[in-house]
């Protein structure tokens, strides 16, 4: 089974090894058809801590890392 990839931004690589990715998505409302943005954030793995803020990232669902983390880190988008 494929495992969900996501393209997001770097928005925080404080902590040893991993980072929080911020996904932007732009959903239609379905009775009156409005188009939004909504925003998630996600902490992700980051082995190396070779991420910084600002990038745009790929992300891959992965098994739990942490109590918080089942994302990795892909590459660069």
């Amino acid at each position: 089974m494929p495992k969900r990839q996501l393209i997001g931004k770097v928005i925080s690589n404080k902590m040893q090894k991993t980072i929080v990715v911020e996904i932007e998505e732009i959903i239609q409302h379905p009775k009156y058809k409005k188009r939004y943005k909504v925003h998630k954030k996600y902490k992700v793995h980051d082995e190396k801590e070779e991420y910084n803020m600002g990038d745009k990232v790929v992300i891959e669902e992965c098994r739990p890392i942490s109590k918080e983390k089942r994302w990795r880190v892909i590459g660069k988008a």
